[in-house]
């Protein structure tokens, strides 16, 4: 339908909209239905089409089962002139044929020379080949595993690699096509911007907004993957630093991850620090930037590349995962066999087995290990043994952080946590970790009057006992929960049913879990 001069035309994450003049930002948002999280901030351009100069290397390719990009190695190779002048050629053209190591798509005429000559292809490296060594049956040619074979590739052989949306191509059949190919625009050429909170935010015509962004996790580093899956456990990403070549989020900084992946960080590509200053920081690449020992690449943005390029220090910014996080910690085993069973994954069942039955631990502990393997063993404990605590983030951030970290609550839904010594209706815990990077635990939020029944309660530096925890359950107007005076005494939070803890004894495990905590996820 044309747009009339009472309309406005708008792109929301990349479709089409046709909105009254005079829209909003929320109008938009209401229009499209778009993914959008109630607080973060929403990316608005408009681009000049006049500053559209340049060399394009990267191109975003459509198809049935989503999108994918590549990036050309040397423009001015034949090969690179040719697909820079043809690409839209391609547009429509199914996939012909499709192996273990390779797929083509076309076929489709093309002014190249064929080569008979063996040649290597590295995974996810693209090239023209002609069938029968026919310039008039060539086909473009992506490679899904290293392999040797005879293409009839032209003499510059290799002219592209697939950069984004790799798992993709593994999706493709005979019965899938090239819907559109459309070049990435250099970020120079985009002439003015916004990065807003704001829904009444007015949209002129030729708006592009994106109000998300996706990301697909590497299976070479799966517990990296689940380290940024802990970082956006709530669907946001902090956006704590900006430079002009990445924004972090320092939402773990502290937490240890391995290091699994080393690759070039290309525009869009997340790593975690594991060594150093910034231990534990998520970084995302506004621009190129080489390989690095200390940085592991856990991901790469797909989709919403934009929004990470406008964001300002100190937003809120919606993200979606592929593949979805696989949580199983804090759920039974009848809520989670049927997520498991629809994404072809085999449920083990350790532990108790019982109706109230509660998973508490997970083996592979990761979400891209457990769909390589296909397979999980949950071990479970009775609900009794899962103790659900409120935590008093706001009064005592620095106690409670140590808490978190101690429990791996940061990372994990689920918290382990031993007794060691039961007196009266005093419990004392020692964490299993050891918690080496609190050298002190300052003095906070340490009670004045009385301490209730079920608040859990942290030793401070104080007193000798630092780090011990401790939890009582009925009131107590002089000593703390770990027994100790007040003024040693920080108040962390609260379990929400304390009963839970009269059947326990010394030398027992108990399981804690904060009182909000997600839903569980799969890629279904």
């Amino acid at each position: 339908m044309p747009i009339t001069s009472n309309e406005i035309s708008v792109e929301v994450n990349g479709q089409k909209y046709a909105l009254p003049a005079g829209s909003t930002l929320r109008d938009a948002l209401k229009v499209s239905g778009a993914s959008y999280i109630a607080g973060t901030a929403i990316g608005i351009l408009k681009e000049t089409a006049e500053e559209r100069t340049g060399i394009i290397t990267e191109y975003a390719i459509n198809t049935p089962r989503g999108e994918f990009r590549i990036e050309i190695k040397n423009p001015e190779s034949p090969s690179g002139k040719l697909w820079a002048e043809h690409f839209k050629e391609y547009e429509g053209k199914p996939v012909h044929w499709a192996s273990s190591e390779a797929l083509a798509f076309g076929p489709f005429e093309a002014e190249i020379k064929p080569s008979r000559e063996t040649r290597t292809f590295e995974v996810y490296s693209v090239t023209f080949g002609a069938g029968g060594f026919d310039p008039s049956n060539t086909h473009l040619i992506f490679s899904l595993k290293k392999h040797t074979a005879e293409y009839g590739t032209p003499e510059d052989g290799i002219f592209a690699e697939v950069v984004t949306g790799r798992n993709i191509l593994s999706r493709l059949s005979r019965e899938d096509k090239i819907l559109s190919i459309e070049p990435i625009i250099e970020w120079e050429q985009i002439s003015e911007k916004t990065c807003t909170t704001d829904l009444s935010f007015p949209l002129e015509d030729g708006n592009s907004i994106f109000t998300y962004f996706e990301v697909e996790l590497s299976r070479n580093a799966p517990r990296g993957a689940e380290h940024f899956y802990a970082l956006t456990r709530e669907g946001t990403l902090s956006v704590d630093v900006t430079t002009s070549s990445f924004v972090s989020d320092d939402g773990l900084k502290g937490e240890p991850t391995p290091y699994e992946n080393f690759e070039p960080r290309r525009e869009g590509a997340i790593s975690v620090r594991t060594v150093g200053y910034g231990l534990g920081r998520t970084y995302i690449s506004r621009e190129e930037r080489p390989s690095s020992l200390v940085h592991s690449v856990v991901g790469q943005v797909t989709k919403g590349i934009e929004l990470i390029k406008l964001a300002e220090k100190g937003q809120k910014l919606s993200v979606e995962s592929l593949p979805p996080q696989i949580v199983l910690l804090g759920h039974s085993f009848e809520e989670a066999e049927p997520v498991l069973s629809s994404i072809g994954v085999e449920l083990v069942k350790d532990g108790y087995t019982g109706e109230d039955a509660v998973i508490v631990s997970q083996d592979p502990p990761t979400t891209l290990e457990i769909l390589g393997e296909a397979k999980v063993t949950a071990y479970a404990v009775s609900r009794a043994k899962l103790v659900e605590i409120e935590l008093y983030s706001e009064n005592a951030p620095k106690s409670v952080d140590f808490f978190r970290h101690a429990l791996e609550l940061k990372t994990k839904t689920v918290g382990k946590l031993p007794v060691y010594m039961i007196y009266d209706d005093t419990y004392l815990f020692k964490t299993e970790k050891e918690v080496v990077k609190y050298k002190e635990i300052l003095p906070e939020n340490t009670p004045t009057d009385k301490v209730a029944g079920g608040e859990i309660g942290i030793t401070n530096q104080a007193a000798k006992r630092m780090g011990t925890i401790g939890v009582r359950l009925a009131d107590d107007e002089l000593f703390g929960p770990t027994g100790e005076k007040f003024s040693s005494t920080n108040i962390i939070g609260r379990i929400v049913n304390p009963d839970k803890l009269l059947d326990v004894k010394e030398g027992d495990v108990i399981y804690v879990t904060e009182v909000v905590r997600n839903k569980l996820k799969s890629n279904n």
